[in-house]
């Protein structure tokens, strides 16, 4: 089935999404940093089960075509793109829905799980982290200059953004996802964790340059009944690497 794209006003900004599949069984994938479910999500869009499953993938406010706004990272920003969201669903009419969160998504789907546990039904993130530590610091100030990065994942980002905000928005993002490892124990939502009750799949890629191991096991420590599968040659963008894998154990999981 073919994928549509459309916007709706959610929250006072209009959010971009695609959407494709006809099945029972709703699903949002949440994109990462700078990212759009077209860039972020495209074998997860062609190849989920359109039978099984109704795929929605959004563009987070300032990201992808959800411009305008700009983007920006108030000290909130995370529970801001958990409630635009899951306002989205609603909007949709999704009455109950699964999340699948990369990265920034990952860490906004564990919010939405916490904060809104009557309308999730699964969760799947890879690529998340509960808090930021110095050396996650470190990480992030590593990739703030985007002339640095491989042309391969610079490029779709240039196309999309223009070389400026795309440039503009990175160090913002590294700014403020920074600001967390002043808090207590560099938290970003460690103390939610407890209150997600929906069924929880972390997947974990042991190379990923992104992300340390130790927080896909914090986090499957803290989410009570959670399952964690490590993927050995994974890195931070497994989904797309090993797309097919991927997607079998994600429906395996959401069934």
């Amino acid at each position: 089935t073919s994928i549509t794209s459309a916007k709706i006003q959610v929250n006072g900004v209009h959010l971009h999404y695609q959407q494709t599949g006809e099945g029972s069984h709703a699903v949002l994938l949440l994109p990462g940093m700078l990212g759009s479910g077209h860039t972020d999500f495209g074998p997860q869009l062609k190849s989920m089960n359109k039978q099984l499953f109704t795929v929605v993938a959004w563009d987070p406010r300032g990201y992808g075509k959800s411009i305008p706004p700009s983007r920006d990272f108030p000290p909130d920003f995370f529970e801001r793109d958990a409630k635009d969201a899951v306002d989205l669903m609603q909007a949709l009419k999704f009455k109950k829905f699964s999340l699948l969160g990369w990265s920034d998504g990952g860490i906004t789907a564990l919010i939405a799980a916490a904060r809104y546990p009557n309308l999730i039904h699964k969760l799947v993130i890879w690529g998340a982290n509960a808090s930021v530590t110095q050396e996650d610091v470190r990480i992030y100030n590593g990739i703030r200059d985007v002339s640095k990065w491989s042309e391969k994942v610079r490029k779709p980002l240039e196309e999309l953004y223009g070389h400026k905000y795309f440039a503009e928005t990175c160090e913002a993002w590294v700014d403020g996802i920074s600001r967390f490892a002043e808090n207590s124990d560099g938290n970003i939502c460690q103390q939610l964790l407890p209150d997600i009750k929906c069924p929880t799949f972390i997947i974990h890629g042991e190379k990923d340059p992104l992300v340390p191991q130790a927080h896909a096991e914090y986090i499957h420590k803290h989410i009570k009944g959670s399952r964690l599968l490590l993927m050995p040659e994974g890195k931070h963008n497994l989904h797309l690497r090993f797309a097919k894998d991927f997607n079998r154990e994600v429906e395996n999981f959401l069934r």
